[in-house]
């Protein structure tokens, strides 16, 4: 039986990316193995896949009697709805350990780095994998948009080290400009639905028996969203009312400011301002060097619901 590789909802490049390195390392040693995907592949993301002639992995979202080695997350929220029915066989992340639990022993690979694919670099060099050029491109990439070409908290020297080596693997001279060139495209916001803004990279957490949903885009400069923040800000309020969710919050993060203004829809907002010791205006407030979701909000944000 074949396993498959496979992030969380919504996937992000990390996400997909991982499934694919991890993918083809697990077949390399005799572990037949297939990516998949849970949601569409974001246009960062497919950028990355034309880059270095990739097709997106195969689109699944049910997995009973499947066996899965779950990549960049390890939260039942973001899993298959039937992952009760699978088996998993092994995780690989780099966030706060989940809630997904197991029947049988499983391979873990979890560390405190900048993105799963620093993680997947350390499975080739521990299994002694020559990592092929294209491959090396997609997990360069990952990890620059995962770290935010190196600025975000959650970057390491492993995950600097790691991009280094996977530059020079795939044959990029220069990684800085190819992290912009992400970047860019992430930019390009003009003409997309907000909702699917909002759920371009969005993950749902259960924190202390509230359902909260928090969703971020990474861009080069935040006055591309003047237009339609009030739009944002609705959808966003209906995205909670839809969902039953107790907040739902949406971090528009500007790379060269370092920073997010944070867009908050709420049953009870002062949580939100308790968290962060702020006071929203309109449902809005900045956070001053704030990049990472995982680093600089969840970890304030949960334990403020309990």
């Amino acid at each position: 039986m074949a396993i498959y590789t496979c992030g969380h909802t919504t996937p992000d490049s990390d996400s997909i990316c991982s499934a694919i390195s991890l993918g083809y390392l697990l077949n390399k040693i005799g572990r037949e193995a297939i990516p998949a995907r849970q949601g569409v592949v974001s246009p960062e993301t497919q950028f990355i896949l034309d880059r270095f002639g990739f097709e997106a992995p195969i689109l699944k979202t049910e997995f009973a009697g499947e066996e899965i080695f779950i990549t960049d997350y390890s939260d039942r929220g973001q899993a298959p709805k039937d992952i009760d029915e699978a088996t998993i066989v092994g995780i690989v992340d780099h966030h706060k350990l989940g809630d997904i639990t197991t029947s049988t022993p499983l391979e873990c690979w979890i560390r405190p780095v900048g993105c799963t694919n620093t993680i997947v670099k350390e499975m080739y060099d521990f299994h002694q994998v020559e990592i092929p050029a294209n491959i090396a491109g997609i997990m360069m990439c990952a990890i620059l948009s995962d770290t935010v070409i190196f600025k975000s908290p959650t970057c390491t020297d492993a995950d600097i080290k790691a991009v280094r080596e996977l530059a020079a693997i795939a044959g990029v001279e220069d990684f800085g400009s190819v992290g912009m060139e992400m970047f860019k495209v992430k930019s390009a916001v003009e003409g997309t639905p907000v909702r699917d803004l909002i759920l371009r990279d969005y993950k749902p957490f259960d924190m202390h028996g509230k359902d909260v949903g928090i969703g971020q885009l990474e861009v080069i400069d935040l006055a591309i969203f003047d237009s339609i923040k009030d739009e944002l800000q609705a959808d966003l309020d209906k995205l909670r009312e839809e969902n039953n969710l107790h907040t739902a919050c949406l971090l528009l993060t500007d790379i060269m400011k370092e920073g997010s203004e944070v867009l908050v829809s709420s049953e009870d907002s002062s949580i939100f301002e308790k968290a962060f010791d702020v006071k929203l205006e309109n449902g809005k407030v900045w956070l001053d060097g704030c990049l990472s979701r995982k680093k600089q909000v969840i970890p304030f944000l949960q334990p403020a619901f309990a």
